[in-house]
């Protein structure tokens, strides 16, 4: 890997492009280096993982609607590209709107967290929407989406926004651009305009995940994708952008992030080297926020222990700065004690987590979050004995350079009634690599079929899995096959039950 110091540059300084980090991602997406294998197979249980919580949530309202904006675009779409739950094709990035939405919605697919967070499958469905539109295989599409994690995991290992209140989808609208730079094999500096256009257009500000979490949640990538497919347009028509867009002295590093003294390294694959960022992501075996995926798994330790939860006291769960200030006591966030919160609250409220998978000793993506589950009184009233306090020795494990001793859990210390003090921790959820259940091919797998059951005919399930089993052969007339058939009436009634808007 090569480390690249990225600060802010004067504008009398006239930076050389090739200086630039924009530049330097787009030298990534279109070098010619064989597709690793490992990062390969990865990349197919991410097209899994996608489709199967994008179909699951094809019922929610937030995806119903972007589904409802794409449908009105229809009349732009030839050739056009697939979405989720519909046989009618729209273009790619109405396409990418819809399925972005679909696969954010349950907060239920892969997450990768460093110096900042991100959820690098975001990257997959416009990917999937411009492969389709203009006629790519399925190798073309593998290529792609282990572009976009490469460049998507080696800018959130090196640059934070979250610690200035910007959304991490910022870094997600340039790794977006890069994967179809990739896809279309563009040339760079086509690429490097593409980037530029989408990280200016696809900054905002970190409220969609504080105090009331709203549906914006998961259309928050959804745009991002949208907005990196119509920059590569406009790019490949010769468009430029606003440059340097990140060392620029009126950039983002100097207003959105350190301010004009901002110094960062970012580190990127040399030439030749194998693009295996992707393999360090994790899966999700729960319906909830990264930081909670541990939480469960200890929770479901701890009631072996505990006896009734109507014996607990309190709960304090110590835990790292990145979980106790963003899901926890310390976000200072009302909300994450509100019984009357949405899903996309509860997700993530570590406390809320953790009181309903000690009571049930397990989490549904539907049942966990019912508002009659949320009020429950026994529940409420376990959930407010549970508070987070940041420790710095697991502040300390989650930023551990070392991937294989990371740590996103913490430490439980539950006080009972009678006095008795029960400790337990857990460093990753059992899904994690380095947990005690890694995710492999078999278990997403499993997840599709379960997540898809009632939605999906189990023969229409066997189609998908082969589909995606064999995706590095798929002719670019086949990848409707990642579209796994739905119950179609039952979706069009639901989007039918909804208010019209504009389009």
């Amino acid at each position: 890997m090569i480390e690249y110091r990225v600060r802010v540059h004067p504008s009398a300084d006239r930076l050389p492009r090739e200086e630039q980090l924009a530049w330097r991602l787009a030298a990534v997406a279109t070098a010619t280096e064989e597709l690793d294998p490992d990062s390969a197979g990865m990349a197919v249980n991410r097209v899994i993982d996608n489709a199967a919580v994008a179909v699951a949530a094809l019922l929610h309202r937030p995806v119903a609607v972007a589904r409802a904006q794409a449908h009105a675009q229809v009349h732009h779409a030839a050739p056009g590209a697939r979405v989720f739950g519909s046989l009618t094709r729209v273009s790619p990035e109405w396409a990418a709107w819809a399925n972005g939405t679909a696969v954010r919605e349950l907060d239920f697919h892969d997450t990768y967290l460093a110096a900042d967070h991100s959820h690098p499958g975001d990257n997959i469905p416009p990917l999937l929407a411009a492969a389709q539109h203009t006629g790519r295989t399925g190798a073309d599409l593998l290529r792609a989406v282990v572009t976009a994690y490469e460049v998507h995991v080696a800018l959130v290992k090196g640059i934070s926004l979250h610690t200035h209140g910007i959304d991490h989808v910022a870094h997600l609208g340039a790794a977006t651009a890069c994967g179809i730079g990739a896809l279309l094999r563009l040339p760079t500096e086509t690429v490097y305009q593409a980037v530029q256009q989408t990280v200016h257009t696809t900054t905002a500000t970190r409220q969609s995940r504080k105090g009331e979490i709203s549906s914006w949640k998961a259309f928050a990538p959804a745009f991002a994708g949208k907005a990196a497919i119509e920059a590569v347009d406009r790019a490949m028509r010769g468009e430029r952008s606003p440059s340097p867009v990140y060392e620029g002295e009126d950039g983002f590093l100097a207003w959105m992030l350190d301010g004009p003294r901002s110094d960062y390294r970012v580190l990127l694959p040399e030439d030749g080297e194998p693009r295996r960022a992707i393999l360090d992501t994790y899966a999700k075996e729960h319906a909830a926020a990264y930081q909670a995926q541990a939480v469960i798994d200890l929770a479901r330790r701890l009631r072996e222990r505990t006896g009734p939860p109507t014996a607990v006291r309190s709960i304090v769960l110590h835990t790292s700065h990145h979980t106790h200030h963003g899901i926890g006591s310390g976000s200072n966030d009302p909300q994450r004690y509100d019984p009357k919160a949405g899903r996309e609250t509860l997700g993530h409220s570590a406390p809320y987590v953790l009181a309903v998978a000690l009571e049930d000793g397990t989490w549904h993506h539907e049942r966990s979050y019912a508002p009659e589950r949320a009020a429950r009184p026994e529940t409420v009233a376990l959930w407010r004995k549970i508070s987070t306090v940041e420790d710095p020795e697991w502040t300390r494990r989650h930023h551990d350079p070392d991937p294989e001793r990371r740590a996103f859990g913490g430490r439980a210390v539950v006080t009972l009634e009678d006095g008795t003090v029960i400790e337990e921790e857990l460093a990753v959820a059992d899904a994690h690599p380095a947990g005690a259940r890694p995710f492999d091919r078999p278990a997403y797998g499993r997840k599709f079929r379960t997540l898809t059951e009632g939605l999906v005919t189990p023969a229409a399930q066997d189609r998908f899995l082969d589909a995606a089993d064999n995706l590095a052969e798929l002719r670019a007339t086949d990848l409707d096959e990642l579209f796994p058939a739905v119950d179609t009436p039952a979706v069009r009634e639901y989007d039918e039950s909804l208010p019209k808007g504009l389009f």
